[in-house]
């Protein structure tokens, strides 16, 4: 049997420990993979935060969390162990003299330093200042920068300068949760591991793609985060271009992170500008109205607490897509992203082109086209819809469609299926940036989102309604009708 291979262990500083990342994700992330052994035995978890607790009294958090966001229970003789590696310190992440209090807790000569930013951007530049003054950072520390990173270009440089003062590019992890869910990476696998898919991906069989990432859940009292940012910049930006690189880049010479990045900025920079001049007929945006989700009245958007009745903040985009490319040329990609939708969603859809000659008549005036469905959640799995016979002695020959089905759960049963911030944090302990995204990618993916929210700021385009519980918009229904097709659902 191989060996187990082996890394140096970390001090992980979480920053925020107290805030709703931490209680909701990280800590929970953390326990798992203490639950199923990831962790190296030295490694500490070291909460800071403004709070006036002592170390107890973040151990008694963590087991709070714990108690009520991990859906599978906690094991004692797990939560001893994971419950060792807590400790907390207070500092107030503004002032720069009170890191110092990390020299006294952080062995850089037995562990490696992970510093996690699980706070507002705003906050990034008192932290590297802080660690700076501090003169803690070696080398061989990392931080690791949840989005938004920014809410532009502009402010995404700015951030980004910020923490380059500081930290090399090298030792910055910025994260996409999606990046670190196993459909995500299974694109991989499916793409360039096996020949049906590879010689097969490109615009002579493929006659469009369409990528869905539905939400049932409104605010949820984020009112003032969200109004300021809207359904843009919050999910298409980041985890729907995210899975868009995956699905359209070249092959990678290898699987190191230099590799898989420039391939997918290849696409970003392939990206077909949508500016005033296509805007109306490339986006439709919507904000929803007050509805019912799975029978439950749900208020409006301007109805929520705390809401600006006079908002246009947008809840729902839908985008057709181009790549000015060779392999892509001639394939339109149907983006849609929005909250209060019929159901919790995520998932690829590829058409394949119909024959150009039917000979099933009996069964199909057309013959529907083959689709490969990618389910990201909550169902992860992959589908293909063909066409069978239908078994019997009949005189004509007919047919139905069918669908070959991989469950992961289902197929994969002894393997365990972790979340996206599992694998995440875990390798960013191990230090290996694969699955995380580069400056470039983040301040590419703005440029061509800054160009849509300029377009829709030129003609001062308001949402169109859409009721709580539906598909989106009514015009979103047209901008993909236009082009003869129609939304998988």
């Amino acid at each position: 049997m191989k060996a187990k291979k082996t890394f140096k262990p970390c001090d992980l500083v979480i920053y925020g420990a107290m805030g709703d990342l931490s209680k909701r994700k990280l800590l929970i992330s953390l326990y798992r993979l203490e639950n199923a052994n990831f962790i190296e035995p030295d490694t500490r978890i070291i909460g800071v935060d403004l709070h006036d607790i002592k170390s107890s009294g973040f151990i008694e958090l963590a087991h709070k969390s714990l108690q009520e966001f991990l859906s599978d229970g906690i094991d004692s003789k797990v939560w001893e162990r994971f419950s060792a590696r807590l400790s907390y310190l207070k500092i107030d992440l503004t002032q720069p003299d009170q890191y110092l209090q990390l020299n006294a807790v952080i062995d850089q000569q037995s562990r490696v330093m992970i510093n996690y930013f699980a706070v507002s951007p705003f906050l990034f530049k008192s932290i590297c200042q802080g660690l700076d003054k501090s003169e803690i950072l070696t080398e061989n520390s990392r931080m690791v920068m949840e989005k938004p990173i920014g809410h532009n270009l502009k402010s995404s440089i700015e951030i980004n300068d910020e923490v380059a003062k500081v930290f090399t590019e090298k030792q910055v992890y910025r994260i996409d949760h999606y990046l670190g869910k196993e459909t995500v990476l299974n694109l991989l696998a499916l793409r360039f591991a096996n020949s049906i898919f590879t010689t097969n991906w490109n615009h002579s069989t493929i006659d469009h793609i369409q990528i869905t990432v539905a939400e049932e859940v409104g605010i949820e009292g984020r009112w003032d985060y969200f109004d300021k940012t809207g359904q843009l910049r919050d999910m298409l930006q980041n985890h729907l271009l995210q899975i868009l690189t995956f699905i359209a880049m070249e092959p990678p010479v290898d699987l190191e992170a230099d590799s898989i990045q420039n391939e997918k900025i290849k696409v970003l920079k392939a990206l077909r500008p949508i500016t005033s001049n296509n805007v109306e007929e490339k986006t439709v945006r919507g904000q929803y109205s007050a509805g019912y989700i799975k029978g439950v009245a749900v208020p409006g958007y301007l109805e929520e607490d705390g809401a600006n009745t006079e908002s246009t903040t947008e809840s729902f985009v839908a985008l057709r897509v181009d790549i000015d490319n060779w392999r892509w040329a001639g394939v339109p990609f149907y983006l849609r992203t929005g909250k209060r939708l019929t159901g919790k969603r995520t998932e690829i859809v590829v058409y394949f082109k119909q024959l150009p000659h039917n000979i099933f008549k009996d069964s199909f005036r057309e013959l529907p086209p083959n689709k490969l469905i990618i389910h990201l959640q909550p169902n992860e799995g992959v589908e293909i819809e063909m066409l069978n016979k239908i078994p019997g002695i009949d005189e004509h020959i007919k047919l139905q469609k069918t669908k070959l089905d991989l469950s992961f759960s289902d197929t994969f049963k002894k393997s365990r299926i972790f979340g996206g911030y599992e694998k995440l944090v875990l390798e960013a302990m191990r230090g290996n940036p694969t699955l995380f995204l580069s400056r470039e990618e983040i301040e590419q993916a703005w440029t061509w989102v800054d160009s849509i929210q300029d377009a829709w700021h030129h003609y001062k385009d308001t949402p169109k309604p859409y009721s709580a519980g539906s598909w989106g918009p009514v015009a979103s229904v047209a901008l993909i009708a236009r082009d003869g097709r129609a939304w998988e659902e």
